[in-house]
């Protein structure tokens, strides 16, 4: 399989976050490259509920991609953590314009719960074995806020062919160079993951 297209949105700044590590992670990666045959798009997404309501799909629909892989920040993490699934209901926190969806959800009508088709395990173990010295864990609550939001409207759009990566602040403990580092050999092994699975990945609804 030729891999066509992957594309890395990081998050712009928020909150306390004034600049936002999981963007300097994704440039990071961007300066690294990935292997010849993956076609590399990187984005900054603001963080704004309307933004990635409409942004999200019009990445997909422009540039049709085998994988999309978001990163964002979480202050509370000290491992470079693995998202397995995004949840639909639960929006209350407002975002950088101070709003948040009325609904509380990303799309009514929408599923609780969208796993990604990418078996987070299986990538986790295989970049544990790497030994770069950064510790993998693997997550089920993305936490409710725009990361959470945004991999629920990605994994929608996509039937699961996305992925959601949290770091940690930059500095606790890691620098932006292992950051990098740690993204590259994850995406290269969610790659050959999902390269590996494709006879058994479906789209489960219509769009």
């Amino acid at each position: 399989i030729t891999v066509g297209f992957y594309s890395v949105p990081g998050f712009g700044p928020f909150g306390e976050h004034a600049v936002n590590a999981s963007w300097i992670a994704v440039q990071e990666l961007e300066k690294l490259g990935l292997r010849d045959d993956v076609d590399l798009h990187v984005y900054e997404v603001p963080v704004e509920y309307q933004t990635v309501q409409r942004l999200i799909p019009a990445l997909w629909k422009k540039h049709s991609p085998q994988l999309v892989v978001h990163v964002g920040v979480s202050g509370m993490a000290t491992t470079v953590t693995l998202e397995k699934c995004g949840h639909n209901v639960g929006y209350k926190g407002l975002d950088n314009c101070r709003f948040c969806p009325g609904s509380q959800c990303c799309v009514e009508g929408g599923p609780e719960c969208i796993d990604s088709v990418i078996d987070m395990e299986a990538v986790c173990r295989r970049v544990s074995a790497l030994g770069l010295d950064v510790t993998v864990t693997i997550s089920r609550d993305a936490g409710r806020y725009l990361c959470d939001f945004t991999y629920y409207t990605s994994l929608y759009q996509s039937c699961g062919r996305s992925a959601f990566v949290h770091v940690p602040p930059l500095g606790k403990p890691y620098s932006a160079e292992q950051l990098g580092q740690a993204l590259r050999a994850i995406v290269e092994e969610m790659l050959d993951v999902l390269e590996h699975s494709e006879d058994k990945i479906n789209c489960q609804h219509e769009h």
